[in-house]
Protein backbone atom coordinates (compact mmCIF):
# COMPACT_ATOMS: atom_id res chain seq x y z
CA UNK A 1 0.00 0.00 0.00
CA UNK A 2 2.96 2.47 1.03
CA UNK A 3 4.69 1.72 -2.42
CA UNK A 4 1.30 2.72 -4.22
CA UNK A 5 1.29 5.96 -2.25
CA UNK A 6 5.21 6.57 -2.92
CA UNK A 7 4.32 6.14 -6.74
CA UNK A 8 1.34 8.50 -6.90
CA UNK A 9 3.89 11.25 -4.90
CA UNK A 10 6.44 10.88 -7.07
CA UNK A 11 4.12 11.17 -9.91
CA UNK A 12 2.62 14.05 -8.27
CA UNK A 13 5.96 15.72 -7.67
CA UNK A 14 7.03 15.18 -11.82
CA UNK A 15 3.09 16.62 -12.55
CA UNK A 16 3.78 20.21 -10.57
CA UNK A 17 7.13 20.30 -12.41
CA UNK A 18 5.44 20.67 -15.88
CA UNK A 19 2.64 22.54 -14.51
CA UNK A 20 1.66 25.79 -16.31
CA UNK A 21 0.63 27.41 -13.61
CA UNK A 22 -0.65 27.56 -9.79
CA UNK A 23 -3.92 26.41 -10.46
CA UNK A 24 -2.75 23.38 -11.80
CA UNK A 25 -0.51 22.50 -8.46
CA UNK A 26 -3.92 23.26 -6.52
CA UNK A 27 -5.77 20.34 -9.07
CA UNK A 28 -2.72 18.05 -8.34
CA UNK A 29 -2.64 18.91 -4.19
CA UNK A 30 -6.78 18.41 -4.15
CA UNK A 31 -6.13 15.03 -5.84
CA UNK A 32 -3.74 13.68 -3.44
CA UNK A 33 -5.91 15.14 -0.77
CA UNK A 34 -8.76 12.55 -2.30
CA UNK A 35 -6.27 9.58 -2.98
CA UNK A 36 -5.33 10.14 0.76
CA UNK A 37 -8.82 10.27 1.44
CA UNK A 38 -9.55 6.82 0.36
CA UNK A 39 -6.66 5.24 1.54
CA UNK A 40 -7.73 6.04 5.37
CA UNK A 41 -11.74 6.12 4.76
CA UNK A 42 -12.49 3.77 7.88
CA UNK A 43 -10.70 6.47 10.45
CA UNK A 44 -12.56 8.07 13.06
CA UNK A 45 -13.48 11.45 13.36
CA UNK A 46 -10.26 12.55 15.26
CA UNK A 47 -7.84 10.69 12.92
CA UNK A 48 -9.49 11.94 9.58
CA UNK A 49 -9.18 15.62 11.30
CA UNK A 50 -5.23 14.70 11.36
CA UNK A 51 -5.47 13.09 8.44
CA UNK A 52 -6.97 16.48 7.06
CA UNK A 53 -3.89 18.53 8.99
CA UNK A 54 -1.83 16.32 6.75
CA UNK A 55 -3.74 17.03 3.51
CA UNK A 56 -3.31 20.81 3.74
CA UNK A 57 0.22 20.20 5.10
CA UNK A 58 1.10 18.13 1.85
CA UNK A 59 -0.87 20.60 -0.25
CA UNK A 60 1.37 23.41 1.01
CA UNK A 61 4.60 21.34 0.68
CA UNK A 62 3.43 20.58 -2.86
CA UNK A 63 2.77 24.18 -3.71
CA UNK A 64 6.38 25.00 -2.03
CA UNK A 65 7.26 22.30 -4.67
CA UNK A 66 5.91 24.56 -7.44
CA UNK A 67 7.26 27.77 -6.40
CA UNK A 68 10.44 26.98 -5.59
CA UNK A 69 10.93 24.62 -8.99
CA UNK A 70 9.40 27.28 -10.71
CA UNK A 71 12.06 30.44 -8.86
CA UNK A 72 14.91 28.27 -9.99
CA UNK A 73 13.46 28.41 -13.71
CA UNK A 74 13.02 32.14 -13.68
CA UNK A 75 16.12 33.10 -12.34
CA UNK A 76 17.46 31.05 -14.91
CA UNK A 77 16.11 33.06 -17.73
CA UNK A 78 16.75 36.45 -15.88
CA UNK A 79 20.51 34.93 -16.36
CA UNK A 80 20.42 34.19 -20.15
CA UNK A 81 18.44 37.49 -20.63
CA UNK A 82 21.40 39.44 -18.70
CA UNK A 83 23.73 37.62 -20.51
CA UNK A 84 22.11 38.56 -24.33
CA UNK A 85 21.74 42.10 -22.70
CA UNK A 86 25.16 42.59 -22.03
CA UNK A 87 26.29 40.37 -24.98
CA UNK A 88 28.17 37.98 -23.37
CA UNK A 89 27.12 34.64 -25.04
CA UNK A 90 28.54 33.32 -27.85
CA UNK A 91 26.25 30.93 -29.86
CA UNK A 92 22.63 29.80 -29.16
CA UNK A 93 23.77 26.69 -27.96
CA UNK A 94 24.42 28.29 -24.55
CA UNK A 95 20.37 29.09 -23.90
CA UNK A 96 19.72 25.54 -22.13
CA UNK A 97 16.10 25.69 -20.33
CA UNK A 98 14.37 22.71 -18.95
CA UNK A 99 12.99 19.96 -21.01
CA UNK A 100 9.15 21.09 -19.97
CA UNK A 101 10.29 24.72 -21.33
CA UNK A 102 11.37 23.91 -24.34
CA UNK A 103 8.91 26.63 -26.62
CA UNK A 104 10.31 29.27 -24.34
CA UNK A 105 14.20 28.16 -25.01
CA UNK A 106 12.80 28.67 -28.69
CA UNK A 107 11.49 32.02 -28.58
CA UNK A 108 14.98 33.29 -26.47
CA UNK A 109 17.03 31.83 -28.66
CA UNK A 110 15.64 33.23 -31.58
CA UNK A 111 15.67 36.70 -30.24
CA UNK A 112 19.33 35.72 -29.67
CA UNK A 113 19.89 35.62 -32.78
CA UNK A 114 17.65 38.72 -34.02
CA UNK A 115 19.91 40.95 -31.74
CA UNK A 116 23.62 39.47 -32.66
CA UNK A 117 21.89 40.17 -36.17
CA UNK A 118 21.13 43.33 -35.28
CA UNK A 119 24.11 44.33 -33.75
CA UNK A 120 26.00 42.66 -36.90
CA UNK A 121 24.14 45.16 -39.22
CA UNK A 122 24.74 48.08 -36.90
CA UNK A 123 28.83 47.69 -37.00
CA UNK A 124 28.35 47.03 -40.76
CA UNK A 125 26.42 49.95 -40.86
CA UNK A 126 28.81 51.94 -39.14
CA UNK A 127 31.81 50.75 -41.07
CA UNK A 128 29.96 51.51 -44.18
CA UNK A 129 28.96 55.16 -42.85
CA UNK A 130 32.51 55.85 -41.90
CA UNK A 131 33.89 54.98 -45.49
CA UNK A 132 31.06 56.85 -47.19
CA UNK A 133 31.90 59.95 -45.43
CA UNK A 134 35.55 59.42 -46.16
CA UNK A 135 35.41 58.43 -49.58
CA UNK A 136 32.73 61.60 -50.09
CA UNK A 137 35.29 63.86 -48.26
CA UNK A 138 38.04 63.33 -50.57
CA UNK A 139 36.30 63.05 -53.46
CA UNK A 140 34.39 66.54 -52.79
CA UNK A 141 38.47 67.92 -51.80
CA UNK A 142 39.93 66.91 -55.30
CA UNK A 143 38.00 69.21 -57.30
CA UNK A 144 37.46 71.96 -54.96
CA UNK A 145 41.45 72.11 -54.43
CA UNK A 146 42.12 71.88 -57.93
CA UNK A 147 39.43 74.35 -58.68
CA UNK A 148 41.13 76.85 -55.98
CA UNK A 149 44.65 76.53 -57.17
CA UNK A 150 43.80 77.58 -60.85
CA UNK A 151 42.01 80.45 -59.41
CA UNK A 152 45.16 81.21 -57.24
CA UNK A 153 47.25 80.86 -59.95
CA UNK A 154 45.10 83.44 -62.36
CA UNK A 155 44.65 85.63 -59.41
CA UNK A 156 48.70 85.61 -58.87
CA UNK A 157 49.82 87.17 -62.52
CA UNK A 158 48.75 84.69 -65.30
CA UNK A 159 45.39 85.99 -65.56
CA UNK A 160 47.29 88.51 -67.90
CA UNK A 161 49.13 85.74 -69.68
CA UNK A 162 46.81 84.88 -72.57
CA UNK A 163 48.88 82.01 -73.62
CA UNK A 164 47.52 79.86 -69.99
CA UNK A 165 44.75 81.73 -68.36
CA UNK A 166 42.03 80.70 -70.61
CA UNK A 167 43.09 76.96 -70.43
CA UNK A 168 43.27 77.69 -66.78
CA UNK A 169 39.98 78.38 -67.19
CA UNK A 170 38.35 75.87 -69.03
CA UNK A 171 40.35 73.64 -66.73
CA UNK A 172 38.72 75.05 -63.27
CA UNK A 173 34.86 74.59 -65.35
CA UNK A 174 35.53 71.19 -66.00
CA UNK A 175 36.30 70.53 -62.12
CA UNK A 176 33.34 72.42 -61.32
CA UNK A 177 31.62 70.51 -63.94
CA UNK A 178 32.76 67.39 -62.39
CA UNK A 179 32.04 68.25 -58.68
CA UNK A 180 28.51 69.18 -60.04
CA UNK A 181 28.29 65.56 -61.33
CA UNK A 182 29.23 64.41 -57.99
CA UNK A 183 26.73 65.95 -55.88
CA UNK A 184 24.08 65.34 -58.33
CA UNK A 185 24.96 61.36 -58.00
CA UNK A 186 25.75 61.77 -54.36
CA UNK A 187 21.87 63.31 -54.19
CA UNK A 188 20.73 60.34 -56.47
CA UNK A 189 22.41 57.53 -54.16
CA UNK A 190 21.06 58.87 -51.33
CA UNK A 191 17.64 59.09 -52.75
CA UNK A 192 17.34 55.69 -53.96
CA UNK A 193 19.31 54.14 -50.51
CA UNK A 194 16.92 56.00 -48.59
CA UNK A 195 13.18 54.66 -50.44
CA UNK A 196 12.81 58.37 -51.71
CA UNK A 197 13.45 58.12 -55.42
CA UNK A 198 10.08 57.37 -57.31
CA UNK A 199 9.47 55.09 -59.66
CA UNK A 200 7.10 55.32 -62.72
CA UNK A 201 6.55 52.24 -63.93
CA UNK A 202 5.20 51.60 -67.95
CA UNK A 203 5.27 49.58 -70.97
CA UNK A 204 7.19 51.36 -73.74
CA UNK A 205 8.36 50.81 -77.52
CA UNK A 206 12.24 49.86 -76.64
CA UNK A 207 13.28 50.08 -80.28
CA UNK A 208 12.42 53.76 -80.20
CA UNK A 209 13.75 54.84 -76.68
CA UNK A 210 17.15 53.02 -77.46
CA UNK A 211 17.25 54.88 -81.06
CA UNK A 212 17.09 58.17 -78.97
CA UNK A 213 20.02 56.90 -76.70
CA UNK A 214 21.77 56.62 -79.49
CA UNK A 215 21.24 59.96 -81.05
CA UNK A 216 21.61 61.91 -77.83
CA UNK A 217 25.18 60.68 -77.32
CA UNK A 218 26.30 59.53 -80.22
CA UNK A 219 28.15 63.28 -80.84
CA UNK A 220 30.59 62.13 -77.35
CA UNK A 221 31.69 58.91 -79.80
CA UNK A 222 32.19 61.05 -82.71
CA UNK A 223 34.54 63.42 -80.46
CA UNK A 224 36.80 59.87 -79.69
CA UNK A 225 36.05 58.82 -84.09
CA UNK A 226 33.75 55.96 -82.19
CA UNK A 227 30.10 55.18 -83.62
CA UNK A 228 27.52 53.55 -81.96
CA UNK A 229 25.88 51.13 -83.26
CA UNK A 230 22.19 49.98 -82.52
CA UNK A 231 21.76 46.46 -83.67
CA UNK A 232 18.16 45.92 -85.61
CA UNK A 233 15.62 43.73 -83.06
CA UNK A 234 11.45 43.87 -83.34
CA UNK A 235 11.16 47.35 -83.04
CA UNK A 236 7.58 46.63 -81.67
CA UNK A 237 8.26 45.15 -78.73
CA UNK A 238 7.31 46.76 -75.81
CA UNK A 239 8.79 46.11 -72.19
CA UNK A 240 8.02 47.56 -69.20
CA UNK A 241 10.23 50.21 -66.70
CA UNK A 242 10.68 53.92 -65.25
CA UNK A 243 12.21 55.17 -68.39
CA UNK A 244 13.12 58.26 -66.68
CA UNK A 245 15.33 56.13 -64.69
CA UNK A 246 16.37 53.60 -67.48
CA UNK A 247 17.79 56.57 -68.95
CA UNK A 248 20.52 57.37 -66.40
CA UNK A 249 21.19 53.80 -66.83
CA UNK A 250 21.77 53.94 -70.45
CA UNK A 251 23.70 57.05 -70.45
CA UNK A 252 25.96 55.80 -67.92
CA UNK A 253 26.95 52.45 -69.29
CA UNK A 254 27.50 53.75 -72.80
CA UNK A 255 29.36 56.89 -71.14
CA UNK A 256 31.45 54.26 -69.67
CA UNK A 257 32.03 52.38 -72.88
CA UNK A 258 32.97 55.28 -74.86
CA UNK A 259 35.42 56.23 -71.90
CA UNK A 260 37.22 53.59 -71.91
CA UNK A 261 37.27 52.78 -75.59
CA UNK A 262 39.99 53.91 -77.40
CA UNK A 263 39.67 52.30 -81.07
CA UNK A 264 36.66 49.57 -82.39
CA UNK A 265 33.41 50.29 -81.76
CA UNK A 266 29.57 50.25 -79.19
CA UNK A 267 27.04 48.35 -79.52
CA UNK A 268 23.58 48.62 -78.10
CA UNK A 269 21.09 45.69 -78.68
CA UNK A 270 18.49 43.37 -77.32
CA UNK A 271 18.03 39.80 -77.09
CA UNK A 272 14.32 39.26 -76.96
CA UNK A 273 13.67 36.31 -74.27
CA UNK A 274 10.49 34.50 -72.96
CA UNK A 275 9.10 36.75 -70.51
CA UNK A 276 12.04 39.26 -70.62
CA UNK A 277 14.01 41.14 -72.95
CA UNK A 278 17.61 41.27 -72.23
CA UNK A 279 19.46 44.95 -73.32
CA UNK A 280 23.29 45.06 -73.53
CA UNK A 281 25.62 47.47 -74.46
CA UNK A 282 29.32 45.94 -75.96
CA UNK A 283 32.30 47.66 -76.17
CA UNK A 284 35.75 46.67 -77.59
CA UNK A 285 37.44 48.77 -75.11
CA UNK A 286 40.25 47.80 -72.41
CA UNK A 287 37.92 45.62 -70.51
CA UNK A 288 37.88 45.16 -66.82
CA UNK A 289 40.52 42.73 -64.46
CA UNK A 290 38.69 39.87 -63.42
CA UNK A 291 39.72 40.66 -59.71
CA UNK A 292 37.84 43.88 -60.04
CA UNK A 293 34.45 43.13 -62.02
CA UNK A 294 32.51 41.85 -58.85
CA UNK A 295 33.35 45.02 -56.80
CA UNK A 296 32.45 47.85 -59.45
CA UNK A 297 29.24 48.45 -58.62
CA UNK A 298 30.57 49.38 -55.15
CA UNK A 299 30.67 52.94 -54.07
CA UNK A 300 33.51 55.11 -54.79
CA UNK A 301 35.24 52.05 -56.39
CA UNK A 302 37.23 52.53 -59.24
CA UNK A 303 39.35 49.64 -61.35
CA UNK A 304 41.58 52.41 -62.73
CA UNK A 305 41.25 55.59 -59.65
CA UNK A 306 43.80 57.69 -61.95
CA UNK A 307 42.16 57.40 -65.17
CA UNK A 308 38.99 57.74 -63.63
CA UNK A 309 39.25 61.02 -61.99
CA UNK A 310 41.11 61.99 -65.02
CA UNK A 311 37.97 61.69 -67.35
CA UNK A 312 35.16 62.92 -64.95
CA UNK A 313 34.19 59.86 -63.41
CA UNK A 314 32.41 60.34 -59.33
CA UNK A 315 32.70 56.08 -58.64
CA UNK A 316 28.99 56.68 -57.97
CA UNK A 317 27.61 55.51 -61.63
CA UNK A 318 27.00 52.01 -61.60
CA UNK A 319 26.56 51.61 -57.79
CA UNK A 320 23.12 53.78 -58.67
CA UNK A 321 22.97 51.73 -62.15
CA UNK A 322 22.59 48.87 -59.90
CA UNK A 323 20.21 50.12 -57.51
CA UNK A 324 17.86 51.19 -60.18
CA UNK A 325 17.79 47.88 -62.08
CA UNK A 326 17.32 46.21 -59.11
CA UNK A 327 13.90 48.15 -58.54
CA UNK A 328 13.20 46.68 -61.80
CA UNK A 329 13.22 42.99 -60.08
CA UNK A 330 16.29 42.52 -62.85
CA UNK A 331 19.93 42.73 -62.01
CA UNK A 332 22.90 43.71 -63.84
CA UNK A 333 25.69 41.53 -65.24
CA UNK A 334 28.76 41.75 -66.46
CA UNK A 335 31.03 39.96 -69.29
CA UNK A 336 34.32 41.61 -69.77
CA UNK A 337 38.31 40.70 -70.71
CA UNK A 338 41.42 42.62 -70.54
CA UNK A 339 42.31 44.64 -73.75
CA UNK A 340 39.44 42.60 -75.58
CA UNK A 341 36.11 44.63 -74.40
CA UNK A 342 33.04 44.63 -71.84
CA UNK A 343 29.49 43.84 -72.53
CA UNK A 344 27.01 45.14 -69.42
CA UNK A 345 23.44 43.59 -69.78
CA UNK A 346 19.87 43.73 -67.71
CA UNK A 347 16.65 42.25 -68.24
CA UNK A 348 13.58 44.20 -68.37
CA UNK A 349 9.63 42.21 -68.44
CA UNK A 350 7.61 41.92 -71.57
Amino acid sequence: MWGIGLKILNKLIVNIKSAGNISHVLIYAAASFYIIQIFFFNYNLHDKLILLILSIGFCVFLISVYGHYRQTEINKIIKIIKSIQDNTLQTSDEIQLGKYLTDLEKEIKSMFLRTQNDIFSMKKLELVRTEFLGNVSHELRTPIFTIQGYLETLLDGALNDENVNRTFLQKAIQHTDNLNNLLNDLIDISMIESGQMKMSFRYFKIYDYLETIVSELGHVAIKKNLKINLIPFNNSLQLFGDKKRLKQVMTNLVTNAIKYTETGKIEIGLVEEANWGRIFVRDTGIGIAAKDINRIFERFYRADKDRSREMGGTGLGLAIVKHIIEAHDSRIEVKSEQGKGSEFSFRLKK
